[in-house]
């Protein structure tokens, strides 16, 4: 054999081996890719189509321990107001108990819902927190404002979000923020003006309400089942009710707050 064609063979041999070896195998890796993309199955929605709710009503014998607020530490805060203004913790009127925060607590996991897209405002006006208290929906923009003319600095102090510390100088600033875990209920305050408190409810679902003035509180469209509601108060704390809600029916639910101890 002359040394030419002991070449060539040498080459053709190498090329075929590495044809092989490239193409062997082919079918198996496209399945093994198929399978590695195959995409986990998401929460179902929850079905309102039988949906009912629940309406009620928060009640409260005791005294209002609410003190009237000193501002005269900030001459804007003291002239925005020509009356008095008191610290705001017992909304009460007739008995009924405003400013409690009631949401499902549980009975919902496993179901999902579309982030809201609208934004919850928290708003610095007259030198306190409007509202006072409020939810939001996991991933739903919160947007901060200080409509006066005076230093603000909001301070959250969340326990499982991220805090944040954050100064508005100038009438009319405006931030945005996002939580993405539930937690009831994130503190925020006033560095500047140690009066100065509001709560946000953080939950995973649409259901959830403030109590009025009245003591009212409605809570629609909600899904046949067995759930736990949970009403909080920021001085009186929390009561919890089990609710069952059959199709297309509004369940009504009292909450009874009683004085606190020595209060």
């Amino acid at each position: 054999m002359s040394r030419n064609r002991f070449w060539l063979l040498l080459v053709l041999c190498c090329s075929l081996a590495l044809l092989v070896a490239c193409g062997g195998g082919g079918e198996g890796e496209g399945e093994g890719e198929d399978a590695s993309e195959t995409p986990a199955e998401s929460a179902p929605a929850v079905d309102t189509a039988d949906a009912g709710g629940v309406k009620g009503v928060v009640s409260y014998a005791g005294p209002d321990n609410d003190t009237p607020i000193a501002m005269n530490a900030d001459p804007t805060c003291l002239s925005l107001h020509t009356t008095p203004v008191d610290t705001g913790k017992y909304l009460v009127k007739d008995g009924k108990l405003g400013n409690v925060f009631v949401y499902v607590k549980t009975g919902l996991e496993g179901k999902s819902f579309p982030t809201p897209t609208e934004k919850k405002v928290l708003d610095q006006h007259g030198c306190q927190y409007a509202p006072h208290v409020m939810g939001i929906q996991v991933g739903q923009t919160l947007s901060v404002k200080n409509s006066d003319a005076t230093l603000h600095n909001i301070h959250a102090m969340p326990a499982s979000n991220a805090e944040f510390n954050q100064g508005q100088p100038i009438q009319n600033m405006e931030f945005d923020k996002v939580f993405d875990k539930a937690e009831v209920m994130v503190p925020f305050k006033c560095d500047v003006h140690p009066w100065m408190n509001a709560y946000l409810g953080v939950v995973e679902h649409p259901y959830y309400v403030v109590s009025g003035e009245d003591g009212t509180f409605a809570i629609d469209k909600l899904p046949p089942g067995t759930y736990t509601l949970e009403a909080w108060h920021e001085e009186l704390g929390t009561q919890t009710k089990d609710v069952t809600v059959a199709a297309n029916q509004t369940v009504d639910v009292t909450f009874d707050f009683q004085p606190k101890t020595g209060g």
